[in-house]
């Protein structure tokens, strides 16, 4: 398999994975121009569409798309009817597309019907889970959102977070300035500043590292809770998320 980035509007992503055959999937094609040009560049037939959430910048293309290829089966939560969406999917369903057998996963909080897609080593996740990140609260509460990065965060290491925006140098900047002794958040917006610098997206990175660079993967982080003021029981991690999450929203 293989996976292309395609950027849209201002910072989006629109992914597409490809097998050898020219056969791809499209994952949240907010507008449809780049897509078709990508699908005619690359010679690629789509076999479906998967959509995360309603949101406009996900969904704004499926319509043109469909009517090039008006077989295509797509893919999304119950948010998405309306939106292109021909085929609802929930929480621990299973489809197989490309050969390839996804299983969704339900991960309210940036929207309350947001949805992700995980088929090894790949994850689709929206605007849940960002590189250094996360989405904001339009919709679900803050131990929604807890609760859907802690179910990400089980993933495998090797999982590749193909998340729908380029944000990873602006939240790098948040979290230097909330742990700026922290040398692995130091070292890695190093790393993220060259390949932006070269014009390189900075996604899809690895689960692996986003649970050492990543605050908002880090709630139970005894060094992060005490920068807080915090002093809580495990269960109550999600408390220090919503400081976090109230913080990024007005940095």
């Amino acid at each position: 398999m293989n996976l292309i980035s395609i950027p849209a509007f201002q910072d989006n992503y629109i992914w597409l994975l490809r097998n050898e055959q020219h056969d791809c999937v499209i994952v949240d094609p907010g507008e449809a121009g780049p897509v078709l040009h990508a699908l005619s560049e690359n010679q690629l037939t789509p076999k479906a569409i998967l959509l995360t959430h309603h949101h406009n910048d996900h969904v704004g293309g499926v319509a043109e798309i469909v009517r090039h290829y008006p077989d295509l089966t797509v893919y999304g939560p119950q948010e998405t009817v309306g939106k292109g969406c021909n085929r609802v999917v929930g929480d621990r369903e299973s489809i197989s597309v490309l050969g390839m057998n996804f299983t969704v996963m339900a991960v309210p909080g940036h929207t309350a019907g947001h949805i992700a897609y995980y088929a090894a080593p790949y994850l689709f996740c929206g605007d849940t889970l960002f590189s250094a990140g996360c989405g904001r609260l339009f919709e679900g509460t803050a131990q929604q959102m807890y609760d859907s990065l802690q179910h990400l965060a089980q993933l495998p290491d090797n999982t590749q977070v193909c998340c729908a925006h380029e944000y990873t140098l602006s939240n790098l900047r948040f979290a230097r300035h909330v742990l700026p002794e922290d040398s692995q958040i130091e070292t890695y917006q190093k790393q993220v500043e060259l390949i932006r610098s070269k014009g390189q997206p900075s996604v899809p990175s690895l689960l692996q590292t986003e649970r050492s660079i990543n605050l908002f993967l880090r709630s139970h982080d005894t060094d992060l809770q005490e920068k807080l003021g915090f002093t809580i029981p495990p269960e109550n991690a999600w408390q220090v998320f919503a400081r976090l999450r109230i913080m990024k929203d007005n940095f």
